[in-house]
């Protein structure tokens, strides 16, 4: 990687901590979830309470980056304001909480309360798994089940790993193969929802919430199975899991705009108006360039690593500068602009999302950390 690419991710990089900390000096204690007219703090429905470990999780990855000790300060205080959550069964989101937050807690202090915390929270997640479907349920009800969910099931893996607890592990892998098997297409894309028969077990159709129709190609979701199976590939060395990646990586990088950054849903009618429309959605980019990376260092495929590398650097060279990224936008306080919450509901759309800023600062941070290897 180039010298000046390296320029452009640090100083995208100084910019994300220059808005985490001027939110938690507006906003103290608050975990931000979608904009308003680039304003975090708002009256707007949450649909569901799962970012505060993205917002923590940032400043783990300063921390990281910086080994500055006021950034630690400030991570483990938000952590600890979440640490509660460890046995909240309302959310099927809880490795987006914990993951990003007492994970890296733990692996840098080694303190065995974080560690059962972990594990407690992994727990947690595995009662949500519905045995006559083989699949954990999301929030919306026992027989939903989202993609959403792939990137929350490693946690039980990790759980089951660190606790060498087989039934966890059988719960995770069936999740990842009904995953598999019902919501991802032939061709690599996806299906948001899935809906089951909860006396029987038999899957009914496919469901969507936030995509654009329930058969279409919904990019955040996408993203989201194509760095849940990766991550779940790097916990198990299931080449199954590492196949489906790979298979959602072919159907992102063949269906990529010119421009690298995905619209919100691949099957939008750019003809549309917006939202509905050419609406892009850098939050599915950042979450992808971020998956990308990793599985550029988990193919056997030499050619397939350097593509993946090579499309994520070029989204990240897309969303390091405006318009993506707000630093010409006296005060917008989020990090990354025209990222997509909820089109349907009308929430965050084509404003700053904490899961988009979250991952967009951890997939800089992997780029820079991998340059020159």
């Amino acid at each position: 990687m180039d010298d000046q690419r390296i320029a452009n991710y640090t100083a995208a990089l100084q910019f994300a901590e220059e808005q985490v900390a001027a939110t938690i000096q507006r906003h103290p204690d608050y975990f931000p979830i979608y904009t308003t007219d680039g304003q975090w703090f708002h009256q707007g429905e949450l649909w569901t309470d799962w970012t505060g470990g993205f917002f923590a999780g940032m400043m783990w990855k300063f921390h990281q980056r910086t080994s500055d000790a006021a950034w630690r300060e400030r991570a483990e205080h938000y952590s600890r304001l979440l640490e509660h959550r460890q046995v909240d069964r309302n959310v099927h989101d809880l490795g987006f909480i914990f993951l990003n937050t007492y994970l890296p807690w733990y692996q840098l202090t080694g303190d065995e309360r974080l560690h059962q915390i972990l594990i407690t929270a992994g727990r947690t997640l595995a009662k949500r798994f519905i045995e006559p479907g083989q699949y954990l349920c999301s929030f919306i009800g026992l027989d939903s089940l989202f993609i959403d969910i792939m990137m929350n099931v490693p946690l039980i893996f990790y759980a089951a790993n660190e606790a060498d607890n087989e039934e966890l592990r059988r719960i995770a892998t069936a999740h990842c193969r009904t995953t598999r098997d019902r919501l991802v297409r032939s061709d690599g894309s996806t299906a948001h929802e899935g809906i089951f028969d909860l006396r029987t077990g038999e899957f009914l159709r496919q469901s969507t919430h936030q995509g654009l129709r329930d058969d279409s190609a919904w990019a955040r979701g996408l993203a989201w199975s194509l760095y849940g199976y990766s991550k779940c590939y790097g916990l198990t060395g299931r080449e199954e899991f590492l196949d489906v990646s790979e298979r959602n990586a072919s159907y992102w990088l063949s269906h990529l705009p010119e421009d690298n950054i995905p619209y919100w849903d691949f099957d939008a009618d750019l003809s549309q108006p917006l939202p509905w429309g050419p609406q892009k959605d850098s939050s599915a980019a950042a979450i992808a360039a971020s998956g990308l990376l990793d599985l550029a260092r988990q193919t056997p495929s030499a050619e397939k690593a350097t593509t993946y590398r090579n499309t994520a650097l070029a989204m990240l060279d897309v969303l390091a500068s405006p318009p993506y990224l707000a630093v010409r936008d006296s005060g917008w306080e989020g990090i990354l602009k025209h990222g997509v919450y909820h089109t349907k509901k009308n929430l965050g759309v084509d404003e700053s999302v904490m899961w988009g800023d979250f991952f967009f600062v951890e997939a800089l941070t992997k780029a820079i950390g991998s340059a020159g290897k």
